[in-house]
């Protein structure tokens, strides 16, 4: 599968557009990684925690979206935007989604 943030593939042609795919991963934040990171904000620092459960989740929304291309007949994945929010009471909960248009490619 062919994963691209652009509208085109260079040296391929799009011969069919199958829809548009998401992927979507909710997580929650627990209070051991807000207290690391209230610390690290307070001394400097990077969280590692943080940025540990971001990837996570970033990548567990990309396999989603390609799941739902494959299941579409895609061969490429194009137009890839990826949306981050944090949500919930006091912000506990961070939203990643992946979205982009599956194509089949002549």
């Amino acid at each position: 599968m062919i994963l691209t943030t652009t509208s085109v593939i260079e040296g391929r042609t799009v011969s069919e557009y199958r829809g548009v795919v998401f992927g979507e991963v909710i997580t929650g934040v627990n209070f051991i990684r807000d207290f690391a990171a209230a610390i690290r904000n307070i001394v400097g620092g990077r969280s590692g925690s943080y940025e540990d459960e971001l990837i996570r989740a970033r990548n567990q929304a990309m396999d989603e979206m390609v799941h739902h291309a494959e299941e579409l007949g895609a061969d490429a994945v194009i137009g890839i935007d990826l949306d981050y929010e944090v949500l919930g009471e006091n912000g506990g909960m961070m939203m990643v989604t992946a979205s982009g248009t599956a194509v089949k490619l002549a």
